[in-house]
């Protein structure tokens, strides 16, 4: 009786660990092909920038199967982006009815978006604790391997944070490598370079975009024990950054960031460049952009 006990603790530990950021392995066990179709058509529309015929095909879905989670999930958070709040708040109560986790879940992708959106370009460091991570996001290099000058910009302002908060590890993220070296790895030697010590810079050198940034970092974050975190990188970049990492599971207490481009990027986001921080959301979320 002890060893079945202690198999059946070990399955579950197992199916535990696979579930991902959305609280789901694949398709539903109630999807049917029609349903799965229409699903795959809504995230196609969504990917071309179309969240009016995208959420269409939810609404098609949901009334096939009104217990479809991750199309209840996508109607919120896109009925949220269209400002179509009864729909919205009629998703989510749907959702908390089918699946708990998923709609705790989609209520951070709202407020994750709702953070990114209302933050503001800054070129000032944050006065952060111990318990704060430094995110720095990637930026891509010269042919030689050498940061573009976008890269240099932004990790001047990781530099500035980094001394301003002297106990805080610091992650470099991505990849897109050239000459055999990654931006991580790049950014990296720039910051040791600079005099900050080698143990306080992590290498996070698998992402190539933002989603895997925040998602990657995040990993590297919680690993550290920091429980939040300061985005660094440029002005036009930085509401994507924060709202992503809030979604992959780490708060943002700062937001610092280069000069270039800062006045051009102080008015609130249009409603086309809201667009990306919700299709960004929904992929750092790992909904299922097919199934």
């Amino acid at each position: 009786m002890h060893n079945r006990r202690g198999l059946q603790y070990l399955v579950a530990v197992t199916a535990a660990a696979s579930v991902s950021l959305a609280g789901l392995t694949g398709s539903p066990a109630h999807a049917s092909p029609e349903t799965d179709a229409l699903y795959n058509t809504a995230q196609r529309h969504f990917t071309d920038g179309d969240s009016v015929a995208g959420r269409a095909a939810l609404n098609d879905l949901i009334g096939r199967d009104p217990t479809d989670a991750e199309a209840l999930s996508l109607q919120a958070i896109w009925s949220h982006y269209a400002g179509d709040i009864p729909a919205m708040n009629d998703a989510m109560g749907r959702l908390r009815a089918v699946d708990g986790g998923l709609a705790a879940g989609t209520d951070r992708v709202l407020h994750g978006v709702g953070a990114g959106i209302a933050t503001l370009p800054n070129p000032l460091p944050a006065l952060v604790g111990p318990q704060t991570g430094i995110v720095v996001f990637g930026f891509g290099l010269l042919p030689d391997g050498a940061p573009r000058p976008e890269l240099v910009e932004r990790l001047q302002a990781a530099w500035l944070q980094a001394l301003a908060s002297p106990f805080s590890p610091i992650v470099v993220s991505g990849n897109n490598p050239s000459n055999g070296i990654t931006e991580a790895e790049a950014m990296r030697n720039w910051l040791v370079g600079k005099g900050i010590p080698a143990n306080r810079v992590h290498v996070e050198n698998r992402a190539g975009s933002t989603v895997q940034n925040a998602l990657f970092s995040s990993q590297i974050l919680h690993g550290l024990g920091m429980n939040s975190a300061v985005a660094v990188t440029s002005p036009n970049h930085i509401r994507r950054a924060v709202a992503d990492l809030y979604v992959a599971g780490i708060p943002v207490v700062g937001a610092t960031t280069s000069l270039n481009q800062l006045v051009s990027q102080l008015p609130p986001p249009s409603k086309q460049a809201q667009y990306s921080i919700y299709l960004d959301a929904t992929r750092t979320f790992q909904l299922s952009t097919n199934r």
